[in-house]
C-alpha cells in the first residue's frame, strides 16, 4: 500500500513496495530536489525515514535518526533497504539504505516511537530565535541568482530569510556563522515529522556567512524530533562555532508556530570549494 501523494514532498519520498520482499521500496529521486552536484541530504533522509516508518508499525514517528553520506545521489531511480533491529513496547530500531545502480548513497540508523504520547510538561532554557515576520523577512526569490542556478530545490519552498543574517547574499557577511528564517513549503503542505527531517538541512549552508560560498556536502546528519509540529510556518535556524581541517559543523534547531522545539540537529559537512 502506497502512502496518498499530497504535495511535491510527498512524491519526493514516495515508495513503491517491492513484491516479493516487505523490507524493499523503490524511490524516484526528482531532479527538483537537487543542490549542487546532487540531491539535498534532508531529501534522502526523509526518503529512507519514511521507509522506516512504514516498517515500524505503532511506531510512526523518527525520534532520533542518522545519516551517513557515502556518495552523491543523482535523479533517478533508487533502491530502499530496512531492516528492523529491535522492537519494543515504546521505541524499536532500525536501519536504512539507499543504493542507486549498486552504489550506496546512504546509511541510516534510527530510533522510532509515537511523538503523539511525548505531549508532557516541557522543561527547557531553549528560546526560538528572534527575528521580524515573515512578510518583513526576505524571500528566496532575490537569492544570489548563482545560488538559485545549484538549488533547484529552493523553489518547492517558502523561505523568508532574516534580513540581519543575509549579509552574505550582498558580499558582506556577518563571519558570525548563523543564518535563519521562516520556512514552510511553497504548495501549503502543514510540517510533520518526515517533514522535520528536510527542513533541518533546508537553509543555505552556514558558511556562506563565513564567507565561504558554494556547495557544502554532508557527511553525516543527526535529527532529534522532540514534538510533532503545529500547521503554520517554521522558523529555523542554522549556527556553526568551528570550522577546521576543511570540515564545519553546522547545528540547527526548528520551531514550530506554536513556539515549541520540535527539532534539534547537528551535521558535519565539508568546507565549500574556493575558486
Amino acid at each position: 500500500m502506497t502512502t496518498a501523494i499530497r504535495s511535491e514532498f510527498d512524491r519526493g519520498i514516495a515508495l513503491t513496495p517491492h513484491p516479493e520482499e516487505s523490507d524493499r521500496y523503490r524511490a524516484e529521486l526528482g531532479a527538483g530536489w537537487q543542490i549542487g552536484g546532487g540531491i539535498n541530504g534532508g531529501l534522502l533522509l526523509a526518503v529512507a525515514g519514511h521507509a522506516l516508518s512504514l516498517r515500524h508499525g505503532e511506531h510512526p514517528d523518527p525520534m532520533s535518526i542518522s545519516g551517513y553520506y557515502l556518495s552523491a545521489a543523482r535523479p533517478g531511480p533508487a533502491e530502499v533497504r530496512t531492516e528492523l533491529v529491535r522492537q519494543g513496547r515504546s521505541l524499536s530500531t532500525g536501519t536504512a539504505s539507499i543504493s542507486q545502480d549498486g552504489e550506496e548513497r546512504l546509511r541510516v540508523l534510527a530510533t522510532y516511537g509515537d511523538l503523539g504520547r511525548s505531549a508532557g510538561e516541557v522543561l527547557t532554557t531553549a528560546r526560538p530565535p528572534v527575528m521580524p515576520p515573515p512578510q518583513e523577512c526576505i524571500g528566496v526569490e532575490h537569492a544570489p541568482p548563482a545560488l538559485l542556478e545549484q538549488a533547484a530545490l529552493l523553489e518547492r519552498f517558502d523561505l523568508r530569510l532574516d534580513p540581519a543574517t543575509i549579509g552574505w547574499a550582498v558580499g558582506q557577511p556577518s563571519k558570525e556563522g548563523r543564518i535563519q528564517g521562516w520556512f514552510r513549503l511553497a504548495d501549503g503542505r502543514e510540517p510533520d515529522p518526515l517533514l522535520l527531517l528536510l527542513v533541518a538541512d533546508a537553509l543555505p549552508p552556514v558558511t556562506f556567512d563565513l564567507g565561504m560560498p558554494g556547495w557544502a556536502p554532508t557527511i553525516e546528519l543527526t535529527v532529534h524530533l522532540r514534538a510533532r509540529p503545529e500547521p503554520g510556518w517554521l522558523r529555523v535556524s542554522h549556527a556553526t562555532r568551528n570550522v577546521a581541517g576543511g570540515y564545519f559543523e553546522e547545528d540547527a534547531e526548528v520551531w514550530d508556530s506554536a513556539g515549541r522545539l520540535v527539532a534539534q540537529s547537528r551535521q558535519l559537512a565539508r568546507v565549500p570549494r574556493q575558486p
